[in-house]
């Protein structure tokens, strides 16, 4: 089994509900809960954060602007972007921030599992 701490950071409380139910069983997990970018920020800069998984459309500060700072400041940990912004554009640019995968917001559990072990987090 693997213990990991991922952080889930979305607006909504539904979609982090439905996020944290789409973690893999065989991930012993420590689940923490962000509903902005400011909070995911401090979580990253005070604790150990193993997956971070990463809404864009958040008021105030968007998942663009959390990867832009986390990539400044050399502390990223791995990061999968959930997001209904289907766009090729989108998941390019989150790739070239730093995000290890880009995962539409209707995703299967399974495709979670998949980029995990791909990523070698599993």
């Amino acid at each position: 089994m693997t213990r990991m701490r991922v952080l889930i950071v979305d607006d909504s409380r539904l979609a982090r509900l439905m996020i944290r139910k789409a973690l893999p069983p065989e991930v012993v997990t420590d689940v923490v809960e962000a509903s902005n970018g400011d909070e995911a920020l401090r979580h990253v800069a005070c604790e150990r954060v193993d997956l971070m998984l990463l809404d864009l459309t958040m008021p105030d500060r968007d998942g663009y602007q959390v990867l832009k700072t986390m990539k400044e400041s050399g502390r990223m940990p791995p990061t999968i972007v959930v997001s209904a912004d289907a766009q090729s554009l989108a998941a390019e640019r989150v790739m070239q921030l730093g995000a290890i995968a880009f995962v539409k917001k209707t995703f299967r559990p399974v495709e979670l599992t998949e980029i995990l072990q791909g990523a070698g987090l599993l």
